[in-house]
Order: C-alpha cells, then structure tokens, then sequence
C-alpha cells in the first residue's frame, strides 16, 4: 500500500481560515483511449478542470485560502493582477463575489479576452498597468494595497504566496487518498508551472504526507532559472507555515515548455490537445494544459516504477477560445 506512512490526523492546515469554494476530491482517473491513441503507458489523469467553481480549475485551491484570510482580516477589496489569458483573475473575480468583496484586477497587454470578461461580469474592475510587462503588475498591486491601507487584500499574479501555495499542499494530500485508495503509486506527477505555487504546493504537500514521487513542472512563462528560484522559496515557505517537512527540490524537474511565448501553442502541442479532446473529451487551454500535456507525451519516459500520473488543471475558457482556431 502507498499511504502506511499516512495518519489519520488533522491537517497541519487546519487552523488556517478558508474560504469554501471546491467540490473535492476531483476525480483521479485512467485515460485508456488516450494511451491507445497517443501509444503511452499507464496514465492517470487528476481531474482539476472538475473543481466545480465557476471554471476556475486548479486556482480554486488557493483562493479557498487566500480569500479565507481576507474575510479573516476584514478586507473589504481583494486586489490582485494578471495577464489577458490569467484564468486566475477570472477566479478571483468569481471568488471575491462569492465571499461579498469587492475585487481590483491589475492586468497587462490587451484585455479583450474571455477571462477578462468573465472577471468583469463577475464584478471585478479592471486596472490597466499602462504596459505589456508582467513584472509590473506586482509592484502596481503592492502600490495600491498600501493606498488602502487595512480595507484591502492584495496577492501577486497568479495567487503564488507561501499561504496560497497550502491550497496544492491540500492537493496532495487529496491524492495520496486517491491513491491509497487505489493500491497505486505514481511512477511520476506532471503538471503545468506558471507562476509557481501549484508545484510549490504540491512538493509541500507531497512531503507533509510522505508521499516520495519525483515531479515533473511544465515551465510555460518563466525561463528555468527564474522559476526555479521562486518554487523553491514558495516550496519551502509554504512548509514552514504549516510547520511540516521541508520538501527536496531534487525531486522536482523543471522543463521550459515556452516555445513561441506564454498563451501560445506549437503545432505539435495542439495536437496533442486535440487528441485529448478527441479521446477523453479533456479540454486544454494553449496558456497551461497542451503545453504541459505535450510534455508528458513526447519528453516523459515512461517510469517502470507506476503510471504517469497527469495534473489536468483547467483552464477552460481559453480552450473554448483555441477551438475557434481550428485543427493543427
């Protein structure tokens, strides 16, 4: 069995305030007309774009925890930022909603997206940085907490804070349930690297429950040097904060899937998506789920140790937008 290390304790998180939003556990689930289609071993699919809040997917993890600390605080605004393709502004525009706060998005390049305008149905309002550079975004947001002093909540793009990064922690440890459950372990876990706090959570979570299983990011934003340094930090912060083991960052593989440039595709990675739709009826967006899902098809060697098991994180209205596309 996987799990004889695992107690029946309550979660080093427990304490913390959190805000419901999932419908948890996703499903863990066997693609078997994947493998046929795309010849690969064994392979699990772990099911986040199901996370059953709006379409939020994986960024419903963090914002359980983030948004529980702004109701703990008082907060009245919840500030954050991103990019046209951010699913996590939309998340945290419905989030906010949710939870009765005002939302303040400072977003860079073109609005114009679906996500974007999910946000703004969702009440959001909307803060051009005046600029295409994501770096700006953070220091815009930092700058307008401070004006709002108290009443204002604000976390960087993408929601990756050590706090945020318990929302994968918890993750994990749903997982490990799963696959206990099962009688399976994991040859490997892959999934797609943004900003860094899914994985980060994930090798917090991962070594919090005793689960030893090497990780596979997706780097599709960041080139590897500058991801890197920012899990590692995120990894370890997030297990001092719950007080657990530290994870070992040499468990983690990191590969730079930019290729053209963050929210873009190759050829090859459609379709790879499309083949997944085809197949299993997944639906991957070009910002995060073809890039890592082309990833495990033509970099991972299958471990002879158990499957791969595949970290789906959503991300679905912009899958609906690389529909509109057409085939590769």
């Amino acid at each position: 069995m996987t799990g004889a290390v695992r107690a029946a304790t309550a979660p080093p998180w427990a304490g913390l305030a959190r805000f419901p939003l999932a419908v948890a556990p996703t499903p863990l689930v066997r693609a078997p007309r994947l493998e046929a289609a795309l010849g690969l071993g064994p392979t699990l699919v772990k099911r986040d774009d199901l996370l059953g809040f709006g379409v939020a997917g994986n960024k419903t993890r963090p914002l359980e925890f983030l948004i529980g600390a702004a109701v703990e605080q008082g907060a009245r605004v919840f500030v954050t930022g991103g990019g046209p393709g951010s699913n996590f502004c939309a998340a945290a525009a419905m989030a906010a909603r949710a939870a009765g706060l005002a939302c303040e998005l400072h977003v860079w390049g073109d609005p114009r997206s679906a996500n974007l305008a999910l946000a703004t149905a969702a009440g959001a309002t909307l803060v051009p940085t005046g600029g295409t550079v994501r770096e700006q975004v953070d220091d815009q947001i930092a700058t307008r907490v401070t004006q709002l002093g108290g009443g204002a909540y604000g976390v960087p793009r993408g929601g990756s804070t050590p706090l945020g990064a318990v929302g994968f922690a918890a993750g994990a440890a749903e997982v490990a349930a799963q696959l206990d459950a099962l009688d399976v372990r994991p040859g490997l876990i892959a999934l797609p690297v943004g900003s860094g706090g899914s994985v980060a959570g994930l090798m917090a979570g991962l070594a919090a429950v005793g689960l030893d299983v090497p990780v596979l990011g997706v780097s599709v934003s960041r080139p590897l040097d500058e991801i890197r340094a920012k899990v590692d930090d995120l990894a370890a912060g997030c297990a001092a904060l719950l007080g657990t083991p530290a994870p070992d960052p040499a468990r983690l593989t990191l590969v730079d899937a930019r290729g053209p440039g963050f929210g873009s595709a190759t050829d090859r990675e459609r379709l790879h998506a499309r083949e997944a739709l085809w197949a299993e009826g997944l639906l991957l967006d070009e910002t995060y789920g073809a890039e890592a899902f082309s990833a495990v098809v033509d970099l991972v060697d299958r471990p002879a140790d158990g499957p791969v098991l595949w970290w789906h994180t959503g991300g679905i209205l912009p899958a609906f937008g690389s529909l509109l596309k057409g085939p590769a």
